[in-house]
């Protein structure tokens, strides 16, 4: 397999600062997601510092151990990498009063082969194109969820919640977290989209779903997709970091490869 990525981030029409942050490894085809919170801009420092360390000691992980990791190794390779930067942040919360109470939303994906080992806490998510078909293949850490899985508010009424924004799980805020991770089969043709609730709040899944879908440069749907967000009224700062899957050339067909097509 061949991984392309993509990643663009905008603060949206309704803040001044930022507090996302991405973080891309294409060497160990690592990609990692974070939205901030917490006052005195503190969501930018948990969100910069959740995926500098988590890109770091994990890359660096992956890098030593090679081709030869298990899945259920990079697993426990995450879950390991997720912890310590989350008492990282919770200790740099309780040791300085403008850091009080920041945390930060998760999505954490590593591409072996034909699989995708991906972590998430909080929101923010991950979408899968396939074969014509958008799935989201996370499921928000949040009140609302919660609501819609016993079934008290329906699909419509949580499109207009007041309580859109109410995180169960987040990075940095208790002194340990609970990682969810899933392992997912890849095939060539896949695209995968990870982006903040900046998006997911301002367009709906089938606005994305038509533009990760269209035949236009990935980096030109990023930047669609950051359009549409701000066009809805970019109430809060958005994110996306794409991922699109190629056959690799050596999986082409013998006559392929002989005529050099």
């Amino acid at each position: 397999m061949i991984y392309q990525f993509c990643s663009k981030t905008d603060p949206g029409r309704a803040r001044d600062n930022n507090e996302d942050s991405l973080a891309v490894d294409e060497p160990t085809l690592t990609a990692v997601l974070a939205d901030g919170m917490g006052g005195y801009n503190a969501g930018e420092i948990a969100s910069g510092m959740a995926t500098a360390f988590i890109k770091s000691e994990l890359s660096r992980w992956l890098t030593e151990t090679g081709d030869g990791a298990k899945a259920r190794e990079v697993r426990r390779a995450m879950e390991i990498c997720v912890d310590n930067a989350n008492r990282s942040i919770f200790n740099s919360a309780n040791s300085n009063a403008h850091y009080a109470g920041m945390g930060t939303t998760l999505v954490v994906g590593v591409f072996r082969d034909d699989r995708l080992v991906l972590g998430h806490i909080g929101d923010s998510r991950c979408y899968r194109l396939r074969a014509g078909l958008l799935d989201q293949i996370t499921k928000d850490h949040s009140l609302l969820q919660e609501q819609l899985d016993a079934g008290l508010i329906t699909v419509e009424q949580a499109a207009t919640s007041s309580i859109k924004n109410l995180v169960t799980r987040a990075l940095g805020v208790d002194e340990s977290v609970l990682l969810e991770v899933n392992e997912h089969e890849v095939q060539a043709g896949d695209m995968y989209l990870m982006c903040s609730d900046g998006l997911s709040d301002m367009i709906n899944d089938d606005a994305i779903h038509e533009i990760v879908a269209s035949q236009i440069p990935l980096e030109e749907r990023a930047k669609q997709l950051i359009d549409a967000a701000n066009e809805s009224g970019g109430r809060d700062n958005i994110s996306v970091l794409m991922i699109e899957v190629h056959e690799a050339p050596e999986k082409r067909g013998l006559i392929a490869r002989l005529l050099g097509k």
